[in-house]
Order: structure tokens, then C-alpha cells, then sequence
């Protein structure tokens, strides 16, 4: 006896749920291919799933990890900065200028979602992070470009294409063995518990290593005075927010407060913010590389606090939390009553963390923190949703795609749908 075959609707039904589980994981076909497979469900549903399938492999990001140009136009610009009058060596004194931020904007083939993505580096780093893994695969910027996002990338003030004048704050060359500990080879040194689960560097993560080489050789000076970073971001981020419209920032690292404050000073025009593994915990300084502590909570610049708050050592009163679990740091959060983020608190946020990292024994502090002050705040702990071995650069990682189809689901399920 024959076994039944199943009905079209039921097949077309399987075949909506498929494509959306397979776009998540870098897998799209393009128009007309989608015009012609649901034509062909009518007579032959059975022979149209073979060769969508078939369409589907050869396009998947996750499975071939090649990079594909993705993108139909792309420009750039600076914003933001100011004139200044300054004294030099060799020109003697003259007006300048500074604080502006290198912007390139990169438009996909076909553009389908409302809001660009504005992408801001962490420290010593610049928007070139995001292009293309160290190793030659597909980056986030191409992810979402193949996804019909536009794409912002980003040199913060003193950084890669943002100039730095000479004199103001000091700049160093972050060494060697300190990328080692923290962003490659963080198992071999153990400087935190959850370091040796590391797996998803690509290659050694050592000096002599093709991908290490290549990934340092990226390294750019980073700028020691973080405070004066920040003042100089603030600025220069809302006047690219005012100049571009809606979009949601994605941050990382020490970029992680300048999404705060951008959100902070500019709700309507911040759609959503992702955020990985941002600079923290709330106050103190925990675990690896971090600058002067956060004493307005997640920031070293005032937010918007309900009731307001003048003075933040006296105006933000705090207390210790013990440590929720081993291997976890204690938090410092409000006491009651706690004062609200008013203005961060309408935009959604997004917040990342790799399961070896230097931020997992301290970043639930951070969500805790944000959920205490109104923030609406989705914790993708990877660790805990079976995705392991990730580092702090877990968007250059081996499953980078894979994190991004996680990123791409909430883009969809909470800002499109509610922004």
C-alpha cells in the first residue's frame, strides 16, 4: 500500500517554516527563486522542495562560510568633532580639527528593514572588525547586509580613520601576551574560571598563526584616558544619530557605555541596542581589562536617572549582592528605593556574553543592573542555550554565523515587530 503524500497546504506550511528556520542560519533564496518555488507547489510540491533545497545549500553562509559581495553601494563620511587652536612642533600653533568619527555606510543589494545597524568597536579596534573574520569567513556586516540591513561601521574619536591630535591624552599599543590572555588564548592562562572552555578561536591564537597575525596586525592604538574617550563619543554619535535617523547601535566592549549614554540621549532615535559583553559590571571593576569604574552605574557620564541624580557617589546609594553561583562574581546594585533609567528604559536591549569569557563571571551582574533600573533587557547567556567556547570576540569566532542568526531573531521578534 501506498503511503499518502502529504497535502500542498500542509507542504507549503513546512516549507514557511523552513525558510525562516534556514535564513536564520545564512540560508536565503532570492526573489524570483521564492516566486517560482510557491508557482511549483501547485503541481509538483514534492520535486519543488527537492530543488529549494537544493537552492538553500548552495546559498548558506554557516555551511560554505565564504564571504559574497552582498552590497549594491558604499560611501563614507565623518561627522561630529569640533575646530580647536593647538600648538605643534613643527606648524606651531594653528586651528584643527577634532573629535569627529570616520562613518562607513555600506547599502545591501536590496534593502528590506526599517532600521540601519550602526556599529561601534571596542578599544583598540575599528570598524573593520566587523568586514570580515581574521580568518577570511563572512562577518556580521555582511550577515546583515545579505538580511537587507544597511550598515553603519564606525572609527570612534582618536581611533583608525578618526584622527588623533598629538598631546591630547595618551595613546599606547595594547602588547602580545595581553591579546593572548584575554581574546585568543585565554585557556592556557586561566586568569578567570570559566577561561579554559575556550574552543572557538580560529587557529592557535599565537604569534606564528595566520589568523593571530592577522588579527593583531588589526590592533590600533587605544587612547588610556577612557573618560576623555567617552566625552569625546558622546557628541560625536548623537550627531550621527541626528544626521541618519532610527537605527540600532551594536556595541562591544568598552563601546558598550557609548551605546548607554547614545540611548540615553537619544531614545526616539535608538531603536533597539546590542550589546556584547559591554564594559562593566555597575560600578566596580571585576575581571580583565577595564578602565576607571562606572560610578553613574554603567557609565562614567551622567544618565538620565528618575528621581534625578546630581551627584552620583552620593546620590546612587549601593550594596554588595552576594555572588549567585561559584565561579561568579558578587554584584553591586541600588539599594531601595531605586532610582529608574527614564530614557534607556524605552529603548529594548540585547546583551551577549560568550561562555569562556572574562565577562561570564561578571555580566549577569550588568543585566541584573539594567532589569533593576527599567531597562528591558534579553540576556543571550550562550553558555546556557548550548552554545559553548565562545570568547570575548565572539563575533570573529568560529560560530560567529551562528550567533548572528540569534541576533537576527531578535531583531525581528522585538524591534521590527515593536518599534
Amino acid at each position: 500500500m501506498a503511503r499518502p503524500v502529504a497535502s500542498s497546504a500542509l507542504l507549503q506550511e513546512k516549507f514557511r517554516k523552513t525558510s525562516q528556520a534556514a535564513e536564520e542560519l545564512g540560508c536565503t533564496l532570492d526573489e524570483s527563486t521564492s516566486r517560482m518555488s510557491l508557482k511549483m507547489f501547485a503541481r509538483t510540491p514534492i520535486l519543488a522542495l527537492v530543488l529549494i533545497g537544493l537552492a538553500w545549500l548552495s546559498s548558506c553562509d554557516t555551511l560554505s562560510g565564504k564571504q559574497s559581495a552582498v552590497y549594491a553601494r558604499r560611501t563614507y563620511f565623518y561627522v561630529g568633532g569640533y575646530y580647536e587652536n593647538v600648538t605643534q612642533p613643527v606648524f606651531g600653533s594653528g586651528q584643527v580639527f577634532s573629535g569627529q568619527i570616520y562613518v562607513e555606510k555600506i547599502v545591501p543589494t536590496r534593502v528590506t528593514q526599517r532600521y540601519p545597524l550602526v556599529f561601534i568597536p571596542g578599544a583598540g579596534q575599528t570598524g573593520t572588525n566587523f568586514l570580515n573574520t581574521p580568518d577570511g569567513r563572512m562577518g556580521w556586516a555582511d550577515y546583515f547586509l545579505k538580511r537587507g540591513y544597511i550598515v553603519y561601521l564606525t572609527d570612534p574619536p582618536q581611533r583608525g580613520r578618526s584622527p588623533w591630535i598629538p598631546g591630547e591624552g595618551t595613546v599606547e599599543a595594547v602588547p602580545v601576551d595581553y591579546v593572548q590572555k584575554y581574546f585568543t588564548t585565554g585557556q592556557n592562562f586561566k586568569l578567570w574560571p570559566q577561561a579554559e572552555l575556550a574552543t572557538q578561536w580560529p587557529g592557535t591564537g599565537f604569534v606564528g598563526d595566520l589568523t593571530f597575525d592577522a588579527f593583531y596586525k588589526s590592533q590600533i592604538q587605544l587612547q588610556l584616558n577612557a573618560s576623555f574617550s567617552d566625552i569625546l563619543n558622546k557628541p560625536a554619535d548623537e550627531a550621527l544619530l541626528d544626521l541618519i535617523g532610527p537605527a540600532v547601535v551594536v556595541t562591544h566592549s568598552q563601546s558598550g557605555p557609548y551605546g548607554w549614554v547614545i540611548g540615553d540621549a537619544r531614545p526616539s532615535l535608538v531603536k533597539g541596542i546590542i550589546a556584547i559583553e559591554p564594559e562593566g559590571p555597575p560600578f566596580v571593576n571585576e575581571t580583565g581589562p577595564t578602565g576607571p569604574a562606572r560610578f553613574d552605574g554603567v557609565t562614567r557620564l551622567p544618565l538620565t536617572y528618575d528621581p534625578p541624580v546630581v551627584n552620583p557617589f552620593t546620590d546612587l546609594v549601593t550594596e554588595v549582592i552576594p555572588a549567585a553561583a561559584a565561579n561568579l562574581t558578587s554584584c553591586t546594585q541600588q539599594k531601595e528605593p531605586v532610582k529608574k533609567l527614564t530614557n534607556l528604559s524605552k529603548v529594548p536591549v540585547l546583551l551577549l556574553t560568550g561562555e569562556a569569557s572574562y565577562h561570564a563571571p561578571y555580566d549577569y551582574c550588568m543585566v541584573r543592573y539594567l532589569r533593576q533600573v527599567g531597562v528591558k533587557v534579553r540576556w543571550l547567556d550562550l553558555g546556557a542555550i548550548g552554545i559553548h567556547g565562545n570568547g570575548h570576540f565572539l563575533f570573529m569566532e568560529k560560530n560567529n554565523l551562528e550567533i548572528a542568526s540569534l541576533v537576527l531573531r531578535w531583531l525581528k521578534e522585538v524591534v521590527e515587530k515593536t518599534r
